[in-house]
């Protein structure tokens, strides 16, 4: 079965959230249970100093964007230690740029146009490098027009007569959606700009899109998959999610443990596993606490954060607990992270009035990253909402024991600790339902409590550790979804 990746970011080429780890990780989990995946991704400036090898294939071509025709080029890779080809559609008036959305001013007010032509290369790649694609697995709103040309404007070309599509969503809140006049650059023709398929409230948006018009649809995690058929979590989107709830189906992200994996980690103090994790995250807690400027206490809880400083990440709970328990709690918090200004100074802030107990690094560091899984103890995540997470997974591989709100994929991989759940031995973390401060210190009062109790602590870490989270889970998953989008192939559009 050959699978053909759609997506705007991959790793090692181009990142700028999880879709990039999923690009880049789930076609190499694929590829080894026998299908054959081809990832195609724009040449945004950061693929191109990626410093991955890049060949030029001589394979130009055009495409009609509203009244113009714009050239590219198409690049070629693969990705690191395998046979998957990847393909990088250069169009430096597009996507030579510093971001690859948009910049410190805001999103890009071309980024209709830049996707659109993104859309179309992708098409012509099928072509032109007989790529015989059996499955189009679309990711995100970037390349969501694509199932939309499939069954409308390409539609008669040979290629795409059997041609299934697949569209992941991995977080519906970012929709691309745009000025109604830029229906003109898609060449889809103003029929189709209705309520039933590309308009929304009165804008083009390319999520709608893909909704209406894909042979399936999955999001990173089954309880995603869930709460977005009801409002707030639909984002407006409930009427067709509800729809095509016959055709909507979760599945986990996975973590790449070549990668994230503290037996093989190079980036950590000390290497360590589940049958050694005692040794090894003592001496890398011990080398964390030194590099953050924390007395090396090993008598305390050290509690640790990574990602972006928002609401939706539950930071202002965070903002709010962490002034008061860093009084009056025995322990030490580790921040890494970047985002609204408010909570950079009030982190800063609180780093500097109590600086034996909290540390706080403003911008990212992917080293870093993982020496704080490796010496944290325990690892907040109290998102409001949360597609799927990998964080949680990294930490429960890393044996940083989880305090997690109960939503999306946070609810799908952690098992909250009660007394039952541990006599069941699937305890791995602590969860909370309500998104307040009281919940989560209350949480975290009860992860101290346990931490108190070695033997039931023990248990937690090694549980977690002990789990599969990798993409092998899931790549077996995606193999059957796209067995079923296969057969539905023909079916209508909505009308």
């Amino acid at each position: 079965m050959n699978i053909l990746f759609a997506t705007s970011e991959a790793v090692p080429f181009c990142k700028t959230g999880g879709l990039g780890d999923v690009g880049g990780a789930l076609p190499l989990a694929l590829s080894k249970i026998g299908l054959r995946p081809t990832v195609v991704l724009p040449a945004f400036r950061q693929a191109l100093e990626s410093g991955q090898p890049l060949e030029r294939t001589g394979e130009r071509f055009e495409v009609q964007i509203g009244p113009k025709r714009v050239a590219g080029e198409f690049l070629r890779s693969r990705l690191p230690g395998s046979d998957v080809p990847v393909y990088l559609v250069e169009q430096h008036g597009y996507f030579n740029r510093d971001g690859l959305y948009g910049d410190a001013g805001g999103e890009y007010r071309d980024n209709a146009e830049r996707f659109v032509f993104f859309s179309r290369a992708v098409l012509e790649a099928i072509e032109r490098f007989d790529l015989q694609t059996d499955v189009l697995h679309c990711h995100d709103w970037q390349a969501g027009l694509l199932p939309a040309y499939v069954k409308t404007l390409y539609r008669n070309r040979p290629v795409m007569e059997r041609l299934a599509t697949l569209f992941t969503i991995h977080n519906l809140g970012y929709q691309g959606s745009f000025w109604h006049w830029d229906m003109e650059l898609t060449g889809l023709g103003w029929q189709h700009f209705n309520w039933r398929q590309l308009e929304f409230y009165g804008q083009l948006n390319f999520m709608k899109s893909a909704l209406v018009f894909a042979d399936a649809i999955s999001t990173v995690s089954p309880r995603y998959a869930h709460e977005i058929q009801t409002p707030p979590m639909s984002c407006g989107l409930e009427g067709v999610l509800q729809h095509r709830r016959e055709d909507l189906f979760g599945i986990l992200n996975g973590i790449d443990e070549d990668v994230w994996n503290p037996a093989i980690d190079p980036h950590i103090a000390q290497k360590y596993s589940a049958d050694n994790y005692a040794a090894g995250k003592a001496a890398c807690k011990r080398a964390l606490q030194a590099e953050v400027g924390l007395p090396q206490r090993d008598d305390v809880p050290l509690l640790a954060s990574v990602g972006r400083l928002a609401d939706q990440k539950g930071f202002d709970l965070i903002a709010e607990v962490l002034p008061r328990m860093a009084q009056s709690l025995d322990a030490q918090w580790v921040l890494l992270g970047s985002g609204d200004p408010h909570y950079e100074q009030l982190l800063q802030r609180l780093a500097a009035e109590m600086p034996e107990r909290v540390a706080v690094r403003i911008g990212f560091s992917n080293e870093l990253a993982h020496r704080i899984e490796a010496g944290a103890d325990m690892y907040l995540m109290p998102s409001r909402y949360e597609p799927c997470g990998l964080n949680q997974m990294y930490s429960l591989k890393y044996g940083a024991v989880p305090i997690v709100r109960e939503t999306g994929g946070l609810a799908d991989t952690i098992v909250n600790t009660t007394e039952s759940t541990l006599a069941a031995g699937n305890a791995n973390g602590f969860s909370f339902a309500d998104a307040s401060a009281y919940a989560l210190s209350m949480a975290i009062d009860r992860a101290v409590r346990v931490y108190r109790q070695p033997d039931v602590w023990r248990q937690l870490v090694t549980t977690g550790m002990e789990q599969d989270w990798s993409w092998d889970r899931s790549a077996g998953q995606y193999a059957e979804l796209y067995k079923r989008a296969m057969d539905c192939v023909g079916a209508p559009a909505m009308a």
